[in-house]
C-alpha cells in the first residue's frame, strides 16, 4: 500500500504501538524508516562511504535500543511485514551489501577496512580472511624444476610476456600486416598515413601508458576475458587473505585517471603492511601475503589458459617493494620469492576455482563490487 493512501483514511483506526509507555503510529514509523533509508541510498549514489557506513552503524544502535526497550513494553497490535517485520529485516540485510559499492571513491583506506569489518561482524562476509594464515607446506626455495612438478607448467609460462612475444600480440601484429597488405592489393594505399598512426601510437605509449591502445583492445572478447580472469585472481586472493578491496577498475582510461599502471587494476589494502612500512620495517608474513596477492593475476591466467601474458606491472610493484629491504633482496632472492608466491596463489585459486569462476562471471556482467563479493561467498558454500 502506498504511503499516500494511508494519509486519506481518517475514519480508519490505526493500531498503536507502545514504546516506553508512549503510543506511536506504525505508519508514521514506517514513513520515517523509509525516509532514513532514502538517505542511505543517496549516500550510496554519491559514493559517500563515510555517510553510508555511519548510517548503518546508527541503525544497528537504534535497533539494539529498541530491542532492549521492547522487552519491557506492551505491543497491542499485529505485526506487519513493513520495515519492522520479517520482510523488512530481510530488505535491510540486502541493503547492507551496498556499502561496498561506496568504497571506490573513499580516500581513507581505513574507512574501507571498517566497512568490511562492519559487514563481517554481522555475518555477511564469512570467507573474508579465511586463508589469512594459510601457507602451503613445502620448501621456501622454489626452483623452476619444483615449480613445474607442482603446477605442471614451465616457469616461463608463469611469467608475464613482453608485447610482441606473446601469442596474442603476435597474432595482432600479423593481422595488422595482413590487413595493410589486403588494402594495398585493393588499391587503397594507406602508407602515407602509417607515419601518423605510428606517431599516435608512440605518444600513447610514452605519455598515456598505452591506455588508448588498451581501450581499443579491451573490446576484443578474448583479450577482455583474459583481463577479467587476471583481475578476478587478484580480487579473490586479496579477499581470502583478509585484504579489503576498494574496487576493480576494468576500463583502461579510468585506470589511468586513477593513477593505476596498466590496462586494469584491483585496489586492495593491507593494514599490517602499511603499518609496518610506516614504522620502517617489514615482516615476512606481511611481505608474503602482499606478494601472493600481487602474483595472483599471473597465477589465475596460468591456471585457466596454461600460461600468463599480463602482469608486467605486478612484477614492477614487486621489485619496488623488494628494494625497501635493508639490504635489498638480490636478483636470485627476488626470483625465488616470485616463484614461491605464484605457486602459493596458483594452488589457492585451484582450491577455490568455483569462487574464481563466479568472480569472473560477475565481472564479465559488469556487476558492482558488492555483487561480485556476494557471488564469491555463494560459491564458497559447500554443495
Amino acid at each position: 500500500m502506498a504511503l499516500s493512501s494511508l494519509q486519506f483514511t481518517p475514519l480508519r483506526l490505526l493500531p498503536l504501538h507502545r514504546c516506553n509507555g508512549r503510543p506511536t503510529n506504525p505508519s508514521r514509523t514506517r514513513a520515517g524508516a523509509l525516509r532514513e533509508w532514502r538517505e542511505y541510498d543517496d549516500a550510496l549514489k554519491d559514493k559517500d562511504l563515510k555517510r553510508a557506513l555511519g548510517f548503518l552503524r546508527s541503525i544497528e544502535t537504534l535497533q539494539d535500543q529498541n530491542f532492549s526497550s521492547s522487552q519491557s513494553s506492551i505491543v497491542d497490535s499485529e505485526p506487519f511485514n513493513g520495515e519492522d517485520g520479517e520482510l523488512g529485516g530481510l530488505l535491510r540485510r540486502e541493503r547492507n551489501w551496498g556499502v561496498l559499492d561506496a568504497c571506490l571513491n573513499a580516500e581513507d583506506m581505513k574507512l574501507v577496512g571498517s566497512a568490511y569489518g562492519f559487514l563481517q561482524s554481522r555475518g555477511f562476509l564469512p570467507s573474508f580472511g579465511k586463508c589469512r594464515n594459510i601457507v602451503l607446506d613445502g620448501p621456501r626455495d622454489v626452483n623452476p624444476a619444483y615449480l613445474k612438478s607442482s603446477t605442471g607448467l614451465d616457469a616461463s609460462k608463469l611469467s608475464p610476456k613482453k608485447w610482441g612475444l606473446s601469442g596474442s600480440s603476435t597474432a595482432v601484429f600479423v593481422g595488422f600486416l595482413g590487413g595493410v597488405s589486403f588494402l594495398i592489393n585493393q588499391g587503397i594505399d594507406i602508407r602515407p598515413n602509417l607515419a601518423a598512426i605510428l606517431g599516435l601510437a608512440m605518444i600513447d605509449a610514452v605519455f598515456l601508458g598505452g591506455c588508448c591502445l588498451a581501450q581499443i583492445s579491451s573490446y576484443w572478447p578474448p583479450f577482455r576475458r583474459r583481463i577479467l580472469v587476471h583481475e578476478a585472481g587478484h580480487l579473490l586472493t586479496a579477499y581470502l587473505m583478509g585484504c579489503p578491496i576498494r574496487g576493480v577498475i576494468l576500463d583502461p582510461i579510468v585506470a589511468m585517471q586513477m593513477g593505476i599502471q596498466g590496462q586494469a587494476g584491483t585496489q586492495f589494502w593491507d593494514e599490517k603492511l602499511e603499518k609496518e612500512l610506516a614504522e620502517g620495517r617489514l615482516s615476512s608474513s606481511a611481505f608474503d601475503r602482499y606478494c601472493m596477492v600481487l602474483f595472483a593475476g599471473i597465477a589465475a591466467e596460468a591456471l585457466i589458459y596454461g600460461e600468463a601474458e599480463g602482469g608486467e606491472n605486478d612484477e614492477n610493484l614487486f621489485r619496488s617493494i623488494c628494494l625497501l629491504f635493508d639490504p635489498p633482496l638480490s636478483t636470485a632472492q627476488m626470483s625465488n620469492q616470485a616463484r614461491w608466491s605464484v605457486l602459493q596463489s596458483f594452488n589457492l585459486l585451484k582450491w577455490h576455482k568455483n569462487a574464481h569462476k563466479a568472480a569472473v562471471k560477475a565481472l564479465e556482467s559488469r556487476s558492482s563490487l558488492s555483487v561480485v563479493i556476494r557471488r564469491i561467498e555463494e560459491a564458497m558454500v559447500p554443495t
